[in-house]
């Protein structure tokens, strides 16, 4: 299986085609990481929201510990102070789902832009690349078989007109001699074939 023609035009032709695609892909990944990276700004709300819930509950905390020395009243002031430091954990906890749920939708984006652009690249690209392979396989194919020659000079034959005029014969005569089985013009007429696919004899 050749991937790539023999021909030094049509070769470059597919690099060219192959290197675009590549560069496509490399820069919708690029553009889909930016995207996310935006979105992922929207967290930043959600991350003050959780590190002033974590201070607040601490200093609350820390504040009840504090109140529970107070003789007498100590119990007292102490569970309003820890009710408060729930409250902040909870606001804490708040803050982190928020940016969980950010990461979540910045992640999915990023990963349904990739998919679609990459498959929209392989969709314009792939085909052509595959179509030429399975066409280079079979006129090689046809060279390699007994009378193939003779197919890969009638399928010159039915080609393009301006490929004949590397042909010593005059156009006209081309399919009386190819009919005639006249072996020079039936390999020239092949090589015409084999260049038209991108291949060398």
């Amino acid at each position: 299986m050749r991937l790539y023609a023999q021909t030094r035009a049509r070769r470059c032709r597919q690099i060219l085609a192959d290197l675009i695609a590549v560069l496509l892909i490399a820069a919708a990944v690029r553009f889909a990481l930016a995207v996310r990276d935006g979105i992922m700004l929207l967290a930043e709300p959600g991350r003050k929201v959780e590190d002033a819930g974590g201070s607040l509950a601490s200093g609350l905390d820390h504040a009840g510990e504090a109140a529970s020395n107070v003789p007498l009243v100590g119990g007292i002031l102490k569970k309003p102070l820890q009710s408060a430091a729930e409250a902040g954990n909870g606001l804490s906890d708040a803050g982190q789902s928020m940016q969980d749920v950010v990461g979540r939708v910045a992640d999915l984006t990023a990963f349904a832009l990739i998919v679609t652009s990459v498959l929209f690249v392989l969709a314009l690209w792939l085909p052509p690349r595959v179509r030429w392979i399975r066409r280079s396989a079979l006129v090689q194919g046809l060279l390699d078989a007994p009378g193939g020659a003779d197919l890969l000079a009638l399928r010159a034959l039915t080609g393009p007109v301006k490929a004949l005029a590397a042909v010593s014969v005059p156009p006209g005569g081309l399919a009386d001699a190819w009919r005639r089985g006249d072996a020079h013009v039936i390999d020239d007429l092949s090589r015409v074939a084999l260049g038209q696919a991108g291949l060398r004899p």
